[in-house]
Formats: C-alpha cells, structure tokens, sequence
C-alpha cells in the first residue's frame, strides 16, 4: 500500500511588466489624491509593505482607465494561460517529464473566471493526452497554493504511478479598482501582484520531498475577514484589518491542534514555510507561533520581490526554502478567503530522493460555516 506522495519539481513564473513600490504610490495619488480624502494618511501603506517591487500582466498606465469584466476577463484569458504554460513547462523540465506523461492536472486559480478552465485552454499548447484528468479549483484566494498543493497530492497517493501536475495562476491585478474610493482598495493596490507555481508530485518517497498526512480546521463566522465582492465592473476585493491580529490570536492554538492530530509537537517543527500576506501579517505569525523576529525570512524576501500574488505566492516561499536546505521538518501555511488556513510539513531529503525519514505533512484550517465554502 502506497502511504505517501513525493514533490518531484516546483517551479515559478511572473509576467514581464515590473511596478516599482515607489512608482505604484505615484500612480495611485494621481489617480486618487484629489478623490479620496483619506488618501494622504493611507499612502504610508505603499512604503511600510515590505515590498520593493511586482510583476503585473499589463504596464501600470494600464490601470489608469476604467476596465470592465469584458475587459479584464479578456486579459485574464490571455496572460492567465500564458502563464500557466510558462510555470507548467518549467516543472515539467525539472522532473525530466513530457506534458503527455502528465496523468492528473490541477488548477488553482480565483482572480478570474474561466469556462473552459486554463487548463483545457492550454492543453494543445501543452500537449497534454486526451484522457489527461482535469481538476479546476475556485475560491480558495491566498490559500490556494497550500491548498492545490494537498488536494494534488491525495490524487497522486489515490493513483500510484500517476503524474499529477498543480498549476497555481494568479492574476491580482486584475482587480483593481479605479472607481472604489476605500481603505481595502488602497492596501490592495500597495500589496498585490500576479504570478504563478507549478509542481509536479507523484506516489512514493522518491523525490525532493514526502507528503505524510493532511487535516483540517473551521474557524466560524469569519466570512467578512477577505474574499471578494462582485459588480458590474469585477472583483472588489473584501480585505479586513483584523486579519495581523485575527492570525496572532487564532493560528498558533489551530496549528497545534492539527499537528498533535498527526502526532507531532510544535518543538518538533524545524521551520514554518508561510504565505506573506503583508508584513504585519508575517510578524502576526511569528508570534502566534512562538518563533523569534526575522525567522520568517523567506516570507519577507519573497514580499520584498513580488509582493503579494495570492496563492502561488507560499509556493514561491516554498522554492526558496528548498533551494536554500528545507529543514528537517517544516510546516506550510497560507491564510485565504473564510481565513482558510493550509499546512503543510515539509521535509526534504539531501539529494534528489527522499530515501530517509523525512517527510512532508499538509494540513488545512478553514473558517466559516462549512457550508459556506
């Protein structure tokens, strides 16, 4: 019986356009100074975020005029696949894997709608077989990637000799909003950028690192704490400021629980892989989990070169980890829309196979009703 799935290959991609921090506060007085009359005290946001730069899908005049869903939605199709095909592609060369020996492709993305879904969009271009198995997956927002990443893995544990491929898309800034005068919209506009993650895993304990178990926890009646609004002119993004202090108070009790469910302990974790939804955020989880100032270091680096690209953005912290040694034993997070919380153990082997102890365990932690997911 096959008790685990293995990572064989994470790789990242970004679209070519860079907006410089200092370049998107300019942009957004010009288009909000003389309008929103909380603009000067909300400008600070641009310079405390962490954040020096972002990729986006379109330059930063783009943004200067009003988009509608037509419009945004033609340019989620266009650069969403590209950088589906850009991300899968390199994975699929880093496993020394053909598209048509890929068996199982999953999907994550919630920055715009897509009926056929990416995948099947760039499936020709991929080269993906006829009877390819085909997962999309909406509305999991910033815990999209934590969450793809489990979800792939049950699949390739569920299929032994499977090739299962994740692909994380993410376009943010697609939602941005030139007509909504808000708190919420101005921190969005000073956090967010596209992106995407593609992985590669397979049954077994032969690759960069093992999936070992999974597991869950609601938090209810947090449904206003991030998600999205819909109008006739797109997304408007739902993004509470109890989020640093919801996550201080709330994950450290969640986190334990999970872990003593697949018998660990908190000191047995070696290091916490976490998606840095904002630099208050990253110091939240620090001290929800009881870890020193700084430690979080990827996270910030990460923040500081991308910004905040929603889901994939925990994969692209994740990349840095293995390049840089994964510890031991390591627990992956990502807060998303209903404060879902996805945590995954992760432990890689020295080397290119996983024939040791270690272990990659994931975990989910979701909030609000269950129904309501």
């Amino acid at each position: 019986m096959v008790r685990s799935a293995s990572l064989i290959s994470l790789a990242t991609a970004v679209p070519k356009h860079i907006v410089r921090q200092d370049e998107a506060a300019g942009a957004a007085r010009k288009m909000f100074g003389a309008r929103y009359a909380a603009f000067d005290r909300m400008a600070a946001v641009f310079h405390s975020a962490g954040i020096e730069k972002r990729h986006c899908v379109r330059p930063i005049a783009w943004f200067s005029e009003p988009r509608g869903w037509k419009e945004r939605t033609a340019v989620y199709l266009e650069e969403g696949q590209a950088l589906f095909v850009e991300a899968a592609i390199k994975a699929l060369e880093k496993a020394h894997l053909r598209a048509n020996e890929i068996d199982v492709v999953v999907t994550v993305s919630s920055t715009g709608i897509a009926t056929p879904s990416l995948e099947a969009r760039a499936a020709k271009a991929m080269g993906f077989r006829t009877d390819v198995q085909r997962v999309p997956i909406f509305g999991l927002g910033c815990a999209g990637g934590a969450s793809g990443f489990a979800i792939a893995a049950r699949l390739a544990k569920a299929q032994p000799g499977a090739n299962v491929l994740l692909v994380v898309v993410e376009l943010c800034t697609l939602a941005f909003r030139l007509d909504e005068l808000t708190k919420a919209n101005i921190v969005a506009t000073a956090l967010f950028g596209d992106g995407a993650a593609a992985c590669i895993l397979r049954a077994g304990d032969s690759g960069m690192a093992e999936i070992e178990a999974s597991g869950e926890h609601t938090w209810p009646d947090t449904l206003d704490i991030m998600g999205w609004d819909m109008d006739s002119q797109g997304f408007e993004v739902i993004f509470a400021q109890a989020i640093p202090s919801f996550a201080e108070e709330n994950i450290g009790p969640a986190v334990s629980g999970i872990l003593k469910r697949a018998d660990i302990r908190m000191d047995e974790v070696d290091r916490f892989i976490c998606h840095p939804g904002g630099t208050k955020v990253v110091t939240a989880l620090e001290k929800a989990l009881d870890i020193a100032p700084g430690v979080l270091d990827h996270e910030r680096a990460v923040l500081r070169d991308f910004g905040n690209m929603s889901a994939p953005t925990v994969l692209f912290v994740l990349d840095r980890a293995l390049d840089a040694g994964l510890a031991p034993r390591s627990v992956m997070m990502a807060m998303g829309p209903c404060a879902i919380r996805r945590l995954a153990n992760a432990v890689v082997a020295v080397g290119n196979e996983c024939h040791d102890s270690r272990h990659l365990l994931d975990f989910e932690l979701l909030a609000g009703p269950a129904q309501a997911l």
